[in-house]
């Protein structure tokens, strides 16, 4: 049996708040980001865009973080936190790799908050739901899908990090899309502009309720003719809506059926919700797309998959169908994180881990994973693409994996 970690000691060392916060005043993030890409002023965040989602009660910072402008408005967020300085948001030894976190998988999300300075800028070649793989801004994610790879980057519950030099990351893309130029002939990812996934190890709007970062790499993305912004997510964050990205970002929102969005997806908004929502984003400007992931192969899962169609064949506008096209992604688990979710979230498992359908698989990043056997994942594939084409023929297949 797992048992929840002990607190850190009071002899951790910590921050003094109200010296902190009023420290360093008119201290720069770094050096300024380019002139043709200002920082966004605000956080995209509702009132209570929190609310349930995240209580804070315990930051960890990185001194550099805490002490800059963009990570003092962030713990200003939270006043009744606990600051801890951590050494590196790598290595907090009670948070990350402490399986005894299973047993508070949910409370740790909620809870915690860490706050960092990301030290390297690779921009990775991906091909599928992007051209290349920006340095994300943040690591990690306040909701709990039980099938998440990321949980298995740093361990266990992997609560957010943010990375407090977002112009750091908008210099490297700057000279990245300069580097590149014009994207010379059309492919899956875009007809015209180079596409970068600035959220692989988080969720943009999710971060956007307590930090500006999502809102400074849209109005980043703007002001690049040849590159497009896309990220996937599973929450609705109205606040999105007012950052004006004039179709140069794509958001992706990811939908399954309710029955399996109720057992998997967890801390999430409703599918129903992110489907009302596209209309609203197309509107304010967002390229919408969906994401069908994953797709989960049990009794029963076609029906649903084609009441979900249905559903969005119904509701969506014109406007929605016109500019809309999917990415299908099958399930790909992990044994370690099976062996994590039986400790919090046995009955996820009874779908998730299907031995006698799955297979070994080596990911792109070199994680050794399972996936659906060849012929399992190959006639689900061409399943589902066909209640694709009788319920929702609208909806353009970028690619199926």
């Amino acid at each position: 049996m797992h048992h929840p970690p002990t607190p850190p000691e009071e002899t951790d060392a910590l921050f003094g708040l109200a010296e902190m916060l009023g420290a360093g005043q008119g201290e720069d993030d770094g050096p300024a980001a380019p002139a043709d890409t200002p920082t966004a002023p605000a956080a995209a965040a509702e009132p209570a865009g929190t609310a349930g989602l995240l209580d804070v009660t315990e930051i960890h910072a990185e001194p550099a973080a805490a002490l800059s402008p963009r990570g003092r408005r962030i713990i200003g967020r939270f006043p009744g936190a606990r600051l801890v300085e951590a050494g590196s948001h790598w290595n907090i030894p009670h948070l990350h790799g402490n399986q005894g976190n299973a047993d508070r998988w949910v409370r740790v999300k909620r809870g915690t908050l860490v706050l960092g300075v990301r030290k390297s800028f690779d921009v990775r070649p991906n091909g599928r739901s992007a051209d290349w793989i920006a340095p994300g801004a943040s690591n990690g994610c306040a909701m709990a899908c039980a099938y998440c790879y990321v949980p298995r980057r740093k361990g266990y519950a992997n609560p957010i990090t943010l990375f407090t030099n977002v112009e750091d990351i908008v210099r490297a893309l700057d000279r990245h899309i300069g580097g590149l130029g014009p994207k010379p002939e059309p492919n899956q990812c875009d007809p015209d502009r180079w596409v970068y996934d600035i959220g692989e190890n988080g969720d943009c709007s999710v971060d956007a309720l307590v930090s500006d970062s999502t809102a400074v790499l849209v109005d980043a993305f703007r002001r690049w003719p040849t590159a497009k912004a896309s990220f996937a997510t599973k929450y609705v964050n109205r606040g999105l809506l007012d950052l004006d990205p004039r179709g140069a970002t794509r958001i992706r929102f990811s939908v399954m059926p309710s029955a399996d969005s109720r057992l998997l997806d967890i801390r999430t908004s409703p599918v129903a919700d992110r489907i009302a929502a596209a209309g609203d984003f197309v509107a304010a400007g967002y390229e919408v797309h969906f994401n069908l992931s994953p797709v989960v192969v049990r009794p029963g899962w076609e029906a649903d998959w084609a009441k979900l169609l249905r559903h969005m064949d119904d509701v969506l506008p014109r406007a929605v169908k016109d500019g809309a096209a999917a990415e299908v992604i099958m399930l790909t688990h992990n044994r370690e994180l099976h062996e994590v979710n039986r400790s919090w979230h046995p009955r996820a498992e009874e779908v998730l881990w299907q031995p006698g359908l799955q297979q070994a698989k080596r990911s792109q990043n070199g994680a050794r994973n399972v996936r659906y056997r060849d012929d399992v994942k190959r006639d689900a594939v061409e399943r589902l693409t066909g209640l694709i084409a009788a319920h929702a023929p609208w909806l353009r297949v970028r690619y199926a994996f």
